[in-house]
């Protein structure tokens, strides 16, 4: 954790090696939380290379080393939300290729199963998918959500919590 604060104060003091690192450790985290928001690889690497580049040029606003993380985030969600409503009223169609793999043998079992969630995930609606991308790949708690999507905190738990029983409701129907 100390090595960690240290290289948040070197990348806001202008270290580029320094935020590369940070850049390293926590690149992972940023696609999958934008693949699943956007549903679009293309997009979801576009929007975590503009996030990154847009943090390198303001790290050295950032009030509190520890804050990294959620700051970085922070950048990530408004930048896929903007992105959401670029495209709102578009819709994705599914390849051919998930569909086929969406309907796999018994012994691909488990890849099978990871793509029923994704399909599941991805018919929810922009919204509920931010929350729930949010809360369990980025780690925010209901109130943050809350402060970043202007909601109250009591509608993001619900509206997490119905999103979550459809995909449940939706998994027991299989």
């Amino acid at each position: 954790m100390d090595n960690y604060l240290e290289m948040v104060r070197k990348a806001k003091h202008g270290s580029a090696d320094a935020f590369a690192c940070l850049y390293q450790e926590i690149y992972e985290d940023l696609y999958r939380f934008a693949v699943y928001i956007l549903k679009n690889p293309a997009d979801a690497q576009d929007m975590v290379s503009d996030t990154v580049m847009d943090a390198y040029e303001a790290i050295h606003k950032l009030r509190a080393e520890e804050a990294f993380k959620g700051w970085i985030f922070r950048i990530l969600s408004n930048k896929c939300r903007a992105k959401l409503k670029e495209y709102a009223n578009k819709t994705v169609e599914l390849s051919q290729e998930v569909t086929e793999r969406a309907s796999m043998s018994a012994c691909d079992s488990e890849t099978a199963e990871h793509i029923q969630i994704r399909m599941m995930f991805w018919e929810l609606p922009p919204e509920d998918r931010m929350i729930i991308a949010m809360h369990l790949f980025a780690g925010y708690t209901s109130r943050e959500i809350a402060a970043q999507l202007h909601m109250n905190e009591n509608t993001v738990r619900s509206r997490e919590s119905r999103a979550l029983k459809r995909m449940k409701d939706q998994w027991n129907r299989l």
